[in-house]
Parts: C-alpha cells; sequence; structure tokens
C-alpha cells in the first residue's frame, strides 16, 4: 500500500484494559500514532491482567500484549501540576484524544470538553463508557458482564437448560472498541470537511444493542421475545451444529436450493418430498426432527470432509475449531492476518498478534513494533514537547 489511512493522526490514549485500547489499536493498524499515557509504576491494568502470571508481575500481561502493539508509552500523574501542563502540550498538537474513564472524571482533573476545545479547537474528544455520559446509569461502573446481561445478549445465548449465558469472550468491549474508532474515523473525515473538532460520546451498552440484530429487531417490529435456541439459528433451518462420523460441523443451509443440494449430498433426497420439510416455515416449525434426519446422513463421513464437500456445492459449511485449531488456518496465513514482533525487552522472544480482517491495496495492515514498556518513550514524546 502507498500509505494507510490515518498516517499522520496523533491519538493520545487513556484508555486501560479492552474497550479503548481495541478501539485505538484500530486506529493505529490503520496508520495512527498512538500514545498511551499511563499512570506512573503500573500502567495500563491490562499489564496485569492475562494467562502467564509471570508476565503479569512484569506489567507485560497478555491482555496488554494483545491489543498495544506499536504505541508508544508515556507515564504521567494527571493530579500532578507538572504533568498536567506536559499533558495539555501534548493536547495542543494531537488529533484524537481517548478515554474510557467513568464520565466526569477527566472534567474533574481540570480537562472538561470546553477546556480541551479551547486548548485544541480541532480535538475529536472520545470518551468510551459503559452507559454514555448522560443518563441515569452513566456513573455506574460497567465490565463486559455487565454490559452482556443488561444488553439482553445473555438471555438468547445457550439453551434453555443453561440460559441465560455468556458469550465466551468480551463482546460488549470489543463492540464497544469497534464503535468507538467507527466514530472516530467518521469525525476525522467530518473535521477534514468543515475545520471543527467533536465529542463523540459511546456508550457500551447501546453499542452492543445494536449489534444484536434480529434478536432485537423482530421484538421491536413483530412483538416477537426472542428465546435461547443453543446452536441453532432462529431464521431458518437446517441451520445449527451437528455432529459428524469425526468432529462437529456448522450448517447454514438457509435457501431452498442449498437445502436441496444438502439433502441430495448426504444421501437424503426424500427429505426434500417431506411435507414436514418442503418450504421455510415447514422446516422451522419442524427443527428438531429435520436435524435429526440431517444428523443421520452426516453420519457416514468426517466434519472435514464434509466441510469442503459441501462448501463446494454451495452450501455454507464449516468445521467448529478450537483456538488452536483456529490460529492454524491456511487462509489467515495467506491474508497474513498474524504479525510476529520482537517480545517487548527480549528481542530473541517472539510474540504474535492479530490484525484487523483489513486489507488495503492488497496488504494486511500490521503494527510494526512491539508493545511498550511502561514509560519507555517518556524521553522521547515529553522532550519533543
Amino acid at each position: 500500500m502507498s500509505q494507510t489511512p490515518l498516517k499522520g493522526v496523533r491519538v493520545l490514549d487513556l484508555t486501560n484494559v479492552l474497550a479503548g485500547p481495541y478501539c485505538s489499536y484500530q486506529l493505529l493498524l490503520f496508520g495512527a500514532d498512538v500514545i498511551k499515557i499511563e499512570i506512573p509504576g503500573s500502567g495500563d491494568l491490562a499489564r496485569q491482567l492475562g494467562a502467564d502470571p509471570e508476565l503479569n508481575s512484569i506489567n507485560l500481561g497478555a491482555s496488554f500484549l494483545a491489543q498495544n502493539a506499536g504505541k508508544k508509552s508515556v507515564t504521567l500523574d494527571l493530579k500532578d501540576p507538572i504533568d498536567k501542563e506536559t499533558f495539555r502540550t501534548l493536547v495542543v498538537n494531537t488529533d484524537v484524544l481517548l478515554e474510557n474513564f467513568r464520565p466526569g472524571v477527566l472534567a474533574r482533573l481540570g480537562f472538561s470538553w470546553d477546556e480541551l476545545r479551547k486548548l485544541n479547537p480541532k480535538l475529536i474528544y472520545c470518551a468510551i463508557s459503559g452507559f454514555g455520559q448522560s443518563g441515569p446509569m452513566s456513573a455506574r461502573p460497567a465490565y463486559d458482564q455487565i454490559i452482556q446481561g443488561l444488553a439482553g445478549m445473555m438471555s438468547v445465548t445457550g439453551n434453555d437448560d443453561v440460559a441465560p449465558l455468556r458469550a465466551g469472550y468480551p463482546v460488549c468491549d470489543t463492540i464497544g472498541g469497534l464503535a468507538a474508532a467507527m466514530a472516530i474515523s467518521a469525525a476525522l473525515v467530518g473535521r477534514s470537511i468543515n475545520g471543527e473538532g467533536a465529542f463523540l460520546d459511546v456508550s457500551m451498552l447501546e453499542a452492543s444493542i445494536s449489534a444484536m440484530g434480529w434478536a432485537v429487531s423482530n421484538y421491536l417490529i413483530t412483538g416477537q421475545t426472542p428465546s435461547p435456541m443453543g446452536n441453532d439459528n432462529a431464521t431458518a433451518a437446517p441451520s445449527g451444529a451437528f455432529l459428524t462420523k469425526s468432529g462437529m460441523l456448522n450448517i447454514a443451509a438457509n435457501r431452498q436450493e442449498q437445502f436441496a443440494t444438502l439433502s441430495n449430498l448426504i444421501g437424503r433426497p426424500e427429505l426434500l418430498e417431506d411435507p414436514r420439510f418442503r418450504g421455510a416455515e415447514d422446516r422451522k416449525k419442524n427443527r428438531d426432527a429435520l436435524n435429526q434426519e440431517v444428523a443421520k446422513g452426516l453420519a457416514s463421513k468426517s466434519a472435514i470432509e464434509w466441510e469442503e464437500l459441501l462448501s463446494s456445492n454451495g452450501v455454507p459449511a464449516a468445521r467448529i475449531l478450537t483456538v488452536p485449531e483456529m490460529v492454524e488456518l491456511t487462509q489467515l496465513k495467506e491474508r497474513g492476518f498474524f504479525t510476529k514482533l520482537p517480545f517487548p525487552g527480549d528481542e530473541k522472544r517472539i510474540l504474535t498478534v492479530s490484525g484487523n480482517g483489513v486489507l488495503v491495496d492488497g496488504e494486511p495492515l500490521r503494527a510494526h513494533t512491539p508493545p511498550p514498556l511502561l514509560g519507555q518513550h517518556n524521553l522521547e514524546i515529553i522532550k519533543d514537547h
């Protein structure tokens, strides 16, 4: 690529743990220069979070390493008068300020939106919080699981025996970070047209609800309350997870022609003439019976065999993989999704980090330097100001 889209954009990132750092990591992959402002001595809480206690003890927790490659670290105490002045100087020369404190915290430190705008009229200030900067719930603390529950996500995850069930990864933090990155990118475009900065108020709760799709729209539009359906897809059948001769397989034969192809390939053409399964609505009403019949046909081959056969014939199908199996997918290698970097402070060791699934001019977006040690760039950044 000739140039990454956000090259030349400077981001001051005051965020911790996931939603904010995930947002600024997306901006960095698109070319932004991200400076993490961290608390002296401890830094981003994610530095102490992850599966390896030894890494946590040296402020390089796996949770931090995953979202902070390519960024620079500066330690400032925003309660200290000298550090406050340094921060003001940084704000004057930045494009985006990102934070995920509880609403009002930055203002109490002397950096309200009005004060920030006086320092830099073109500043784009993005605040990510659990519930937004206003409303009766705005001051509450919020973590991903809290938002999953309030958004209704847990009520539709799992089945009748286990629901409500938390998703197996911090989906609301991720959605909140993506929403913030999209909002910032849009604001940067707007500023290039009108020359004005903006204050962006991102609610993880609202962003998460907006991402729930049919689970919310079916209720709002038709009054139908969604229920947990396990691995089945409420919108079509057969569409879910099936046991094969070896391994589990996801199938989404949502269209009539896909169902016909599936029935023939699994050796069950008679399913097409069965009145219980003739049309899309019939199949949804008789989902359990249909799933049993499809499973009988799938018992003759392994999941990988069915994946290749069904996919090559236009039926969406794929194995259900573990994380270790997923990272070995040739598809990801071909597209350069993972990047190998020197481990922070130990160049003999390799750190592997994810991309974001976007290719620009045919090339994957990558971080080019490892995550920073705490305060690693103090002299470089502060000296320049």
